[in-house]
């Protein structure tokens, strides 16, 4: 049974993303961010009708890892994440016409700036019959469960889908209003600890805490307002500072932020 929990917003402080490095002209659509336990570099993807691979960026935005997942298409991928054994895991889960109702998590095997070229496994899920399908943007892993964060004006989903390769049917776990305007989750991450999480909008980030196993909305809800507003896509956790990073248009965003945390 869904459960529609009732949460307090705190905005705890203003967010000043601060410029770390440009991305590469030539990766107009980032749509993630991701760090792995086994590489120091920043790995990102690009969206819908872009070519399937994946790139590793040092810290000024240069690509030092241009990988190509050889079984994999670019369907629309849209968010990274990545396990404790060094795993990179893509989204191909965006839905922006809802018509799909089959997605995919594609795992890397622990990617390395000298490798050109991959073959990926995969993880499949589908909706259960009775739920209606959705635009997916956001999700994250956490003690061996994907979470998957449907892009709503208002009241979101959440799925859960357990890491393991072959096709299951997503389980829905929640479903919650952020409140307020302008709250579609565009990417979510999970604290290093496990004890905090992050779901992205392109002007603020919420800093979730004080959640036990999966009952995230019953935690503590903070909003973090940004000073700017970009198509803000990619988002991930290290040593309590977020990492973000912003499609370039109208010549604008096409960076890579660092925001410290209190």
């Amino acid at each position: 049974m869904l459960t529609l929990f009732i949460a307090t917003f705190i905005a705890c402080q203003n967010g000043n993303p601060k410029v770390i490095a440009n991305l590469p002209s030539s990766l107009p659509e980032v749509s993630a961010i991701e760090k792995t336990t086994t590489s120091n570099l920043f790995w990102v993807i690009q969206d819908a009708g872009n070519n399937n691979h994946i790139y590793g960026l040092d810290n000024q935005g240069n690509i030092k890892a241009d990988i190509t997942v050889k079984n994999a298409k670019n369907r629309d991928w849209e968010d990274l994440t990545s396990d404790n054994e060094g795993n990179l895991y893509i989204g191909d889960f965006g839905n922006n016409h809802k018509d799909e109702t089959h997605f995919t998590i594609i795992k890397i095997i622990n990617p390395q700036a000298n490798i050109k070229n991959t073959k990926a496994e995969f993880i499949h899920f589908s909706l259960p019959k009775d739920v209606k399908t959705k635009d997916f943007e956001a999700f994250f892993v956490h003690h061996g469960y994907f979470y998957v964060f449907s892009k709503e004006t208002k009241k979101f989903m959440t799925l859960k889908i357990p890491n393991r390769i072959g096709s299951h049917e997503a389980e829905v776990i929640s479903e919650f209003n952020l409140n307020g305007k302008n709250n579609k989750i565009t990417s979510a991450a999970m604290s290093q600890d496990g004890k905090r999480m992050y779901l992205l909008n392109h002007d603020k980030v919420w800093e979730i805490s004080g959640f036990d196993n999966d009952n995230f909305f019953k935690g503590k809800i903070t909003s973090i307002p940004f000073d700017h507003n970009t198509q803000k896509e990619g988002v991930f956790e290290i040593n309590n500072t977020l990492y973000i990073t912003d499609e370039y248009k109208k010549n604008e965003g096409g960076n890579l932020y660092e925001l410290p945390l209190d």
